[in-house]
């Protein structure tokens, strides 16, 4: 049996209105804040009528920090969820000094989705908005869309796609995770 195709997608600034201070993007505080980017309902009901499922993956390390709490990122999620009809709400809690696995740029969230929603990786994309999703997507596999909200940071090297908005990059990315077509080039 063939296995499923997935977009994992980032939430903040793929999904959801991010809120950019001194050019580097914040999560909002509430539900309340929660805006759906432009195009996102159109982008997701697209790839979900090809058959992919949809995962979001998001690092959420305010938590581990005390600036918000699990409760109210989950209320969020469960509202991104059920709006967007998402499939799943994966959630690194970390910082970068707790050394978890799952938080990206390393691909633990997206090798949690594939075990659990028999996901094949390689006929799966990754998009996200910041180099560390595009890393956590290639250590995983799968092909990489970079939406370039022109943080000041550090940007990705040499992702798959880059665009301006999810809906932008949904042609391409059915194309991609096409199964007709031939195996994707391997990441490294």
């Amino acid at each position: 049996m063939a296995r499923a195709r997935a977009a994992f997608l980032d939430r903040d600034g793929v999904l959801i209105r991010t809120d950019v201070r001194g050019g580097r993007p914040h999560p909002v505080a509430t539900v309340a804040e929660l805006e759906l980017l432009p195009g996102v309902v159109e982008a997701c009901g697209i790839l979900r009528g090809a058959g992919l499922r949809l995962l979001c993956v998001t690092n959420q390390p305010d938590i581990a920090r005390g600036v918000t709490t699990g409760a109210a990122v989950d209320e969020q999620n469960e509202w991104l969820a059920s709006t967007l009809r998402l499939d799943a709400v994966l959630v690194c809690p970390h910082d970068d000094a707790d050394a978890c696995s799952c938080r990206k740029p390393l691909p633990g969230l997206l090798v949690r989705g594939a075990e659990q929603f028999g996901i094949d990786l390689g006929r799966s994309v990754m998009v996200g908005d910041r180099w560390r999703d595009i890393e956590a997507g290639r250590a995983a596999g799968c092909h990489t869309v970079f939406i370039d909200n022109r943080y000041d940071e550090r940007q990705p090297v040499s992702p798959d796609l880059t665009v301006r908005s999810l809906l932008e990059a949904t042609p391409w990315m059915l194309e991609a995770v096409d199964p007709q077509r031939p195996e994707p080039r391997e990441h490294r």
